[in-house]
């Protein structure tokens, strides 16, 4: 399933061809198809669930579940900078979501995005911070990752990714110690 996501994000859907898929994964077409036989979409599919499955538990769980809301949030930051090595590995989710193809897996990428955005929210709340401004700073540090990989990426500096999570985390871990309850 990596070779198929790492294929994915560097070809797209769209432009990942059962010959790119083919070579990046070693098989045949006839094995993918045969692993496969909803053929792209099924492959797709097969590598957000993936993704799914790996922030349910390394981020979404753990930000719903805060005991402590500052260790949760550093561990957050820690967790994505590592998965999106700090910049230089697309969004498959974000990337999808924005090509044609996106309306295919509509309700796959909101439901990461939301549930993301809801998770750290609920960690925030925790902390004794209103919902509306949890939500409203969930919202910017998820738009702030997403919109770091695209700079990082484009500027071919993974510096700025960093800069840009680390400053997100500063103001999630400010807002913390300003409710007053970093271990709810």
């Amino acid at each position: 399933m990596p070779a198929l996501a790492e294929a994915f994000r560097e070809h797209g859907f769209e432009g990942a061809s059962l010959a790119t898929l083919s070579k990046a994964t070693g098989l045949g077409k006839g094995s993918l198809y045969n692993f496969f036989p909803g053929g792209k979409a099924e492959m797709m599919d097969a590598v957000l669930a993936e993704i799914d499955d790996w922030f349910a538990t390394t981020i979404f769980v753990p930000l719903e579940q805060a005991s402590d809301p500052t260790s949760t949030i550093a561990a957050m930051i820690e967790d994505v900078t590592a998965y999106f090595e700090s910049g230089g590995r697309v969004c498959l989710v974000g990337w999808l979501g924005l090509g044609a193809s996106g309306d295919v897996f509509a309700v796959r990428i909101s439901g990461y995005f939301a549930r993301w955005i809801s998770a750290l929210a609920r960690c925030l709340e925790a902390s004794a911070i209103p919902s509306p401004l949890a939500l409203r700073l969930a919202e910017d540090t998820v738009a702030g990752i997403q919109g770091a990989i695209v700079l990082a990426r484009a500027l071919g500096e993974d510096a700025a990714f960093v800069r840009i999570v680390r400053r997100s985390e500063g103001i999630l871990l400010d807002a913390v110690a300003c409710h007053g309850r970093s271990d709810a």
